[in-house]
């Protein structure tokens, strides 16, 4: 709805480009509200057109935002500052009349590390098709933290034959439950956002493929041919055939079965795991951590509770492609293309053919059920899927404290329930 105010509104600024009047009722009505609160000096209405896009070009590049890169055909680079990255929780900026619209309010007071509040929902997920050797697609959603593998996994490349990955989306998706109970998701993005160090032939062939045209670059550095270079670029950009997925402007969205949550994680977390429950997985994802990166600063998600008919519940997986040898320091999988061995096992259990072992943390792959035939290198999966109980003890204990201060009387009963049952489960260990 849109925003409510206390006072008459001031006159709507004057419109450089579009028209109110093409506007649904309940379209201009929000932005006229919104203008009357921010007072802009003028409103352009974006029509989406080729011909709007090649002004708003041809305006940056005018003002020295952006230059064009003639090494690739319509690409641009624009430079901003460097510590410049993906937005990051605490620097996030929420606008509502009432905090507790936007973020939880932390004990204590004090700023909320769910977001700044300063006086509305999508999510962070990929959304990738998946078909098996037999033809049989199904739809995921993955939420990780910013440069934890989500654009790796939405464009990968499989390692086992037969399978095949295309993408809908690589980093927001806007979801909802149809008329028939089915969730469904979206990208609402004209593209794709990924962080470009560490991407590479190698790490993400698709996207290397996908950015040689219609992209631009932000604060990566200007070869003297007018191309581009980053940290692990390994090698120039040449084109190739990125994979799209065929529904992925479908505007009713994609039908989801699967959401997976993941961070990086060098200790203590098992490559993969499945939520007992749907409640057990909304904790899953609200509980969630990932080591420190440029634009991850740490904890989970603010917890979401639905309510209503009975809904198509997707399953809930967690997964972790970034943990290390207690004794060498090296990464225990393989990951990239290999990572199609994992979905793979979640295919299977969607379909009830995967076995799986309970454990105080999920749901674990049963002895043999991964498919591993074929690595490169050998890998140990009691090491993979080891769980220690002092770890889990503080991971816990963690979980905890981050709940009581910073999501604090927000949080929903059935988590805290959830919370409990962990902690039971770990001293059983």
């Amino acid at each position: 709805m849109p925003p409510q105010l206390q006072s008459p509104a001031p006159m709507v600024p004057r419109v450089v480009y579009g028209d109110l009047g093409d506007l649904s009722a309940a379209v201009r009505d929000f932005v006229e509200a919104s203008a009357a609160m921010c007072q802009p000096d003028a409103i352009h209405i974006c029509d989406g057109s080729e011909e709007e896009n090649r002004a708003v070009l041809a305006h940056l590049e005018e003002q020295g935002v952006i230059k064009k890169l003639h090494k690739y055909h319509n690409c641009w680079l624009a430079r901003t500052d460097p510590r410049d990255v993906a937005r990051v929780e605490s620097k996030t900026v929420i606008v509502t009349r009432e905090q507790r619209d936007a973020v939880p309010r932390p004990l204590g007071g004090g700023v909320s590390q769910l977001g700044r509040w300063m006086s509305p929902e999508e999510f962070d997920k990929a959304i990738l098709g998946i078909t098996n050797p037999a033809g049989q697609k199904k739809y995921m959603a993955a939420a990780f933290p910013s440069a934890c593998g989500k654009t790796n996994l939405a464009m990968l490349c499989p390692t086992l034959p037969g399978w095949k990955v295309e993408c809908v989306g690589d980093d927001i998706a806007w979801m909802k439950f149809d008329e028939q109970g089915n969730l469904r998701a979206i990208n609402p993005e004209n593209g794709f956002f990924g962080v470009a160090p560490g991407t590479s032939v190698k790490t993400n062939p698709n996207a290397m493929a996908t950015i040689v045209k219609n992209t631009l670059f932000t604060n990566v550095a200007e070869t003297s041919d007018g191309g581009v270079y980053w940290e692990g670029m390994d090698q120039s950009l040449a084109e190739g055939c990125p994979i799209i997925d065929p529904q992925w402007e479908s505007p009713e969205g994609v039908p989801i079965q699967a959401i997976i949550f993941g961070g990086r994680r060098p200790q203590g977390v098992p490559l993969v795991y499945e939520a007992f429950s749907w409640q057990h997985g909304v904790f899953v994802g609200a509980s969630m951590r990932s080591e420190a990166t440029a634009a991850a600063e740490h904890k989970g998600t603010q917890p979401q509770w639905r309510s209503g008919p009975e809904p198509k519940l997707p399953r809930i997986f967690h997964v972790n492609w970034f943990r290390k040898s207690a004794t060498t320091g090296a990464f225990l999988w393989p990951g990239f293309g290999d990572n199609i061995r994992v979905l793979d096992w979640m295919f299977r259990r969607l379909d009830g053919e995967a076995r799986a072992s309970p454990s105080a943390v999920g749901l674990l792959p049963s002895e043999g059920s991964l498919n591993l035939e074929g690595l490169a290198e050998p890998v140990d999966p009691g090491e993979l899927f080891s769980l220690d109980r002092s770890f889990w003890r503080s991971e816990a204990a963690a979980v905890r404290s981050y709940f009581a201060t910073q999501v604090n009387d927000d949080l929903p009963g059935e988590v805290a329930k959830q919370l409990d049952l962990l902690e039971t489960r770990i001293e059983q260990m």
